[in-house]
């Protein structure tokens, strides 16, 4: 079954590759979504795929790439059309 989920990443996440790294980590999960900047210093993911697939995503989301310093990550289920491919914005 495929879901989608949106998370609010914070902490350090702007400026340290976090999006374009959870598009390659979506991207080998198979899955689509987005992830872009707010305007607050925190990222918006959404990640839409098969429940294991979203599940592992949100995980990595907790440690981010190299140089983040995720403080906190929020996600929830959402009904929403998947998009066709996983981009940052």
């Amino acid at each position: 079954m495929n879901i989608c989920r949106q998370c609010r990443v914070t902490g350090r996440v702007q400026g340290v590759f976090f999006r374009d790294s959870t598009r390659h980590e979506a991207r080998r999960l198979g899955l689509t979504g987005y992830a872009r900047n707010l305007s607050d210093g925190s990222v918006d993911v959404l990640a839409c795929g098969s429940e294991p697939k979203v599940r592992q995503l949100c995980d990595w989301l907790r440690q981010g790439s190299p140089m983040a310093e995720v403080a906190q990550v929020d996600c929830e289920t959402v009904d929403t059309p998947p998009p066709s491919h996983f981009t940052t914005e």
